[in-house]
C-alpha cells in the first residue's frame, strides 16, 4: 500500500491543479501537491488535519466520500473550505477512490473565486477588444437585466427586503410593502428592526443581538424562524415565518435578504382549533368523569330506594319535595346524621327537569381540606398538587344536571367563599387555569346543623347560607316519628333478606314493639344495620334482635343524678353500641363517627382511651 500512495504523491505533485491525497480513515492529508498548499494557505512539511480545512461542512463532505466510494468518482460545489487564515474557500472538488490505497481519495479543488476572477478579466477583455459599441450593448443587457430582477420582486407574493451590514434597508419589494403598510421611504436606509421588528407579541422588548436576521450576517448562518410578529405601520401585528440569509460581494459579508410570508389567518386557525380540540378533550373527560361517577352509584349499595314511612313529619317532606322538584330552586336540607337527606335530594332530582342529567354527590367532610378545592373546581395538568392530568371538578361535573353538597357546614370557610363566587357567576375556574367554563346547575346541600339558622352560620358563612336555604326541609329524627319504625322496618328487612339471599323472615309485634321503643340515635342509618344483623343472626323464621340498649321512654325519663364514674362507663358503654352497630367501622358516612355527630379522631381516641377490644364490639 505503501508504494501505491508512494505512487499517487509523484501523481499529484505532477497535477496542474491543486490536489491533495485524504486518508478518510485517520482524517489527515497524505500528500498536497504546491497548489493545494498555495490554495489552502499551509506548508507542505505542516499539513493539518483535514476537518480544520473542511471545518463545519464535514456533514456534507462525509456525504461526498460516500458518493466517492459508491461510484468511484464524484464533483461537488456544495462545500466551502477554510483557508488557513480563516477565511472561506469557494471551490469545486473533484475526487477519485485510490483502488489499491483503502481509505484514500484524490482530491482536486478548483479555486471558484479565482475562477469567476479570471472569467471576469477575460470577459473585461473581451468588452474592451470588442470596443465602445459591445459595452454599450453589454450595457443595456444588464440595465434590462436589473429591470427584470426588479419585475421578479414586485411579482413576488412573499415579502422580500434587503439589509446591509449595519441593518440598514437596501431594498423592500412590493409585496413587503403591502404587507407591513410602510413604503420604501419610510424604509430605505433606515434602521429596519426598531420599525418593524423591535417588541415580541406579549409586549417584551426584542433587542437586536437577539434577532435571528442579524444573527444571519454576523455569524454567517441562515436562519428559518416559523412563528414571529413584525410591525405595521398602524401598530398592528403581522404574523409571519421567515427565512434570513447572509449576501456576499465579492466574498465580503454585505448583510442579509429575509423572505417572510404572512401566517396571520392560519395562526388564527390553528388557535381556533386547538381551542376546539381542548373542548372536545374537556367534554370526553367530563363525560368519562360522570361515567365512572354513575356506575359508582349503580354499584353502590342503597338501603333506600324510595321514601318510606306515614307518618305527618314524612308526609310534609313529601309534600315539600312535590312543591319545589320541578322548579331550580336551592334546597338546604338538614338533619341528624341517617335520616335520609341524600334520598329526600335524590328524590328532589328525580323529580326536576334535569332529571336525564346526572345527580352530583359530594360529600364535603370525606375529603381533607387540601384537596377540597381541587375535588369541587377540578384542576389542570402541572397545576397545583402536581396534577398528572386534567381533571373535571364536581361542579363540571354537575352541569346540566344537580349538584349536591352533603355535610355543607364541613367546607372550610375559603372554600365556602369560593363556592359562593362559582355559583353567583354561574362558572367555574379549574386549578391552574385561567379559562372560565359556564355552569348551569341546581344546587341541594345538605347540613346535619338542625338548630336553626344561628347554629348553622356559626360553621357556614352567611353569604352561603342565604344563598343555600331558599327552600329549607327539615329532615325529623326517627325517634320522633315511631309511626314510621313498622314500615322501614319490614322494608329493610326485604332487603336485607334479598341481599343474604335467605327467604322473607316474619317480624313478631314484640319485636316490633322493640324496634318503635328504642331511640335510634343513628337513625335510618342504624336500623339499616340493627335490620341486616338481626336478619344474619336468626335462624328460625321470625326475625330476631338483640337488645338495642336504652329506649325512647326511658332516655327519657332517666333524670336521676350519676357520678363520674357512672358517666364515664356509660359513654363506653355507648360507643361500644355504636361499635356493634357500625361492624366496627368508624369513619365515613356510614361510621360509628357520624353516629355519634363526632370526628373520627375523637372516635380513635376514645377507643384507646376507653382499651375497646374488638371481641366487645363483634
Amino acid at each position: 500500500m505503501s508504494e501505491t500512495i508512494a505512487t499517487s504523491d509523484s501523481r499529484v505533485a505532477s497535477l496542474p491543479e491543486a490536489a491533495l491525497v485524504l486518508c478518510t480513515r485517520t482524517d489527515t492529508i497524505q500528500e498536497a501537491n504546491a497548489h493545494a498548499c498555495k490554495t489552502l494557505g499551509f506548508e507542505r512539511d505542516r499539513l493539518p488535519l483535514f476537518r480544520t480545512v473542511v471545518d463545519t461542512q464535514i456533514a456534507k463532505f462525509m456525504v461526498f466520500v460516500d458518493e466517492i466510494d459508491t461510484r468511484g468518482e464524484a464533483w461537488t460545489r456544495q462545500i466551502t473550505f477554510r483557508r488557513r487564515s480563516g477565511a472561506a474557500l469557494r471551490c469545486e472538488l473533484r475526487g477519485h477512490k485510490l483502488e489499491n490505497a483503502p481509505g484514500h481519495i484524490l482530491l482536486m479543488i478548483i479555486d471558484l473565486d479565482a475562477m469567476d476572477r479570471r472569467a471576469r478579466q477575460t470577459e473585461i477583455a473581451e468588452l474592451q477588444s470588442a470596443g465602445i459599441d459591445e459595452w454599450r450593448r453589454a450595457e443595456t443587457f444588464f440595465s434590462e437585466l436589473e429591470r427584470r430582477n426588479q419585475l421578479i420582486l414586485n411579482a413576488a407574493g412573499e415579502g422580500i427586503y434587503g439589509l446591509n451590514a449595519e441593518g440598514k434597508t437596501t431594498f423592500v419589494n412590493r409585496a413587503a410593502q403591502e404587507m407591513l403598510g410602510w413604503t420604501t421611504e419610510d424604509l430605505i436606509g433606515k434602521d429596519i428592526h426598531s420599525i418593524i421588528h423591535h417588541h415580541h407579541l406579549s409586549g417584551e422588548f426584542y433587542p437586536h443581538y437577539d434577532c435571528p436576521i442579524y444573527k444571519s450576517f454576523r455569524y454567517e448562518q441562515v436562519n428559518r424562524i416559523e412563528d414571529e410578529v413584525f410591525w405595521r405601520k398602524d401598530g398592528k401585528p403581522l404574523r409571519v415565518e421567515y427565512i434570513s440569509t447572509p449576501i456576499y460581494d465579492h466574498q465580503i459579508l454585505a448583510g442579509a435578504v429575509v423572505i417572510f410570508r404572512d401566517i396571520t389567518e392560519r395562526k388564527e386557525s390553528e388557535i381556533k382549533l386547538k381551542n376546539a380540540m381542548q373542548q372536545v378533550a374537556d367534554l370526553r373527560d367530563r363525560l368519562e368523569q360522570e361515567n365512572e361517577y354513575l356506575q359508582a352509584e349503580i354499584n353502590s349499595e342503597r338501603a333506600h330506594h324510595a321514601i318510606i314511612g306515614a307518618s305527618a313529619a314524612t308526609e310534609q317532606i313529601l309534600a315539600r319535595i312535590d312543591l319545589v322538584a320541578e322548579t331550580d330552586a336551592t334546597v338546604l336540607i338538614s338533619g341528624e346524621p341517617g335520616t335520609g337527606k341524600s334520598l329526600i335530594a335524590s328524590e328532589i332530582h328525580q323529580g326536576s327537569a334535569r332529571r336525564k342529567r346526572p345527580l352530583i354527590h359530594f360529600n364535603c367532610s370525606s375529603v381533607i381540606p387540601e384537596a377540597v378545592e381541587a375535588e369541587l373546581f377540578g384542576q389542570v395538568r402541572g397545576g397545583p398538587h402536581a396534577a398528572r392530568q386534567d381533571k373535571p371538578g364536581k361542579l363540571e361535573l354537575a352541569h346540566g344536571g344537580t349538584l349536591f353538597l352533603d355535610e355543607v357546614e364541613e367546607l372550610p370557610p375559603d372554600i365556602q367563599g369560593k363556592l359562593l363566587h362559582a355559583l353567583q357567576s354561574k362558572s367555574v375556574t379549574r386549578l391552574g387555569d385561567t379559562r372560565e367554563r359556564a355552569l348551569d346547575i341546581r344546587v341541594i346541600a345538605a347540613t346535619t346543623v338542625s338548630n336553626g339558622r344561628a347554629s348553622a352560620e356559626a360553621k357556614l358563612r352567611e353569604a352561603l347560607y342565604m344563598y343555600l336555604s331558599v327552600f329549607p326541609i327539615a329532615c325529623t329524627p326517627l325517634r320522633e316519628r315511631p309511626d314510621d319504625v313498622p314500615l322501614l322496618a319490614t322494608h329493610l328487612l326485604k332487603l336485607a333478606c334479598k341481599k343474604l339471599n335467605r327467604p322473607l323472615l316474619a317480624v313478631t309485634e314484640r319485636t316490633m314493639q322493640q324496634l318503635q321503643n328504642y331511640a335510634w340515635p343513628g337513625n335510618v342509618r342504624e336500623m339499616r344495620n340493627v335490620i341486616e344483623r338481626a336478619a344474619i343472626i336468626s335462624t328460625g323464621r321470625k326475625l330476631h334482635v338483640e337488645p338495642l340498649g336504652a329506649t325512647a321512654d326511658s332516655a327519657l325519663t332517666m333524670d336521676h343524678v350519676r357520678t363520674e364514674a357512672e358517666i364515664q362507663l356509660s359513654i363506653r358503654a355507648n360507643l361500644v353500641s355504636a361499635l356493634k352497630a357500625t361492624d366496627g367501622k368508624v369513619s365515613g358516612p356510614q361510621g360509628a363517627a357520624a353516629l355519634l355527630e363526632m370526628r373520627p379522631t375523637t372516635v380513635y381516641s376514645r377507643i384507646k382511651a376507653f382499651a375497646i377490644k374488638d371481641h366487645e364490639w363483634e
